[in-house]
C-alpha cells in the first residue's frame, strides 16, 4: 500500500500536508502509550479543510501514516528545527503535552530509525521533489504551500495561546519579500483571525529545504490554530467554523497563485 497519495494539478501550486497521516504500521499500536495511541498529535483534517484547492488547480501531496512513525517535516539526521527549545524529533519519543510517546524500552534504535527513513520518509520527499520539477518544469515556477495545524495551547511547546494563522517562511529566506507581502495584505485585509509572520513556527525541514526563491520555488508553511476549524478535545471536524477559515486560506492560496 502506498505510503502516500498525490493529486496532481495543473496550477503552479503545490500543497503538502506531511502531518495529516494517523495510520500505524502492524503492531506498533502494542508499543505505544494509552495517550499516545490516540496519536493526538496529529494535523486532523487539514486534507479535508483543503480540498478545495483542487478546485485551484493546486497539486496536494497526502501522507498515510501518522509522525509518530516517522516524522516527514524533520531533517533525515534529526537536526533540531529550533535549538534550545522544546520540539519533537524525526521518530518522536515525546508527545506535545510532554508525555511518552512508547512503553518501556519500547523505543526505536538507530537502526529501526533508519529504516523507517527508508520506508515512509523517502517515499514522500521522492513524490514532493518530483512534483515540484514538475510545476516549474511547465510554468517556471513553483509555490510549495506546508500546510499544518495545531491545538492553540500547548504549553510544552509555546506560552499562550497561538495565533490563528502562523506562516513560516524561515524568516523570509524560503519566499520573495513580494510573495510574502502579498499574503500579509490578505490577513491584514480581514479582523476575524489573528496572525504573526515567523513567530513560534518560522518553517520546519520541508519549508527550509525546498524553498528557493532563487531557483523559483517559493515555501511557505502556514500552522493553523485548531480551534478554528475543529473540536480540539474529540478532534471532530466542524463544519461551520471550518468554511470561513477554508474561505481565507483560499484567498491566500489565490494570491500566491497571482503573484
Amino acid at each position: 500500500m502506498s505510503v502516500c497519495t498525490l493529486h496532481q494539478g495543473h496550477a503552479p501550486l503545490l500543497i503538502s500536508l506531511p502531518h495529516d497521516g494517523s495510520a500505524l504500521p502492524v503492531g506498533f499500536e502494542d508499543r505505544l502509550t494509552a495517550s499516545a495511541r490516540r496519536v493526538p498529535d496529529t494535523d486532523w483534517h487539514v486534507s479535508r479543510l483543503y480540498d478545495f484547492a483542487r478546485e485551484l488547480g493546486a497539486s496536494i501531496l497526502v501522507p498515510r501514516f501518522s509522525r509518530y512513525v516517522v516524522d516527514l517535516n524533520r531533517s533525515p539526521d534529526d537536526v533540531s528545527l529550533y535549538p534550545g527549545q522544546n520540539t519533537t524529533g524525526l521518530c518522536p519519543r515525546v508527545q506535545f503535552s510532554g508525555e511518552p510517546v512508547y512503553l518501556p524500552e519500547q523505543e526505536p534504535d538507530a537502526e529501526e530509525i533508519a529504516a523507517r527513513v527508508q520506508t515512509w520518509w523517502q517515499p514522500y520527499h521522492t513524490a514532493l521533489q518530483q512534483e515540484l520539477a514538475r510545476l516549474r518544469a511547465e510554468h517556471g515556477r513553483a509555490v510549495l504551500w506546508e500546510g499544518h495545524s495545531i491545538r492553540s495551547v500547548v504549553p510544552f511547546l509555546f506560552e499562550g495561546r497561538l495565533p490563528d494563522f502562523n506562516f513560516g517562511t524561515a524568516a523570509g529566506a524560503s519566499c520573495t519579500p513580494a510573495l510574502q507581502a502579498r499574503l500579509a495584505a490578505v490577513m491584514e485585509a480581514q479582523n476575524d483571525y489573528s496572525h504573526v509572520f515567523n513567530g513560534r513556527f518560522k518553517g520546519g525541514h520541508i519549508t527550509r529545504q525546498y524553498g528557493r526563491p532563487e531557483d523559483g520555488v517559493e515555501a511557505v508553511q502556514l500552522e493553523l490554530a485548531q480551534l478554528n476549524y475543529m473540536d480540539e478535545e474529540t478532534f471532530s471536524y466542524l463544519p461551520e467554523r471550518a468554511g470561513p477559515t477554508a474561505a481565507l486560506i483560499r484567498r491566500l492560496l489565490q494570491a500566491a497563485l497571482e503573484h
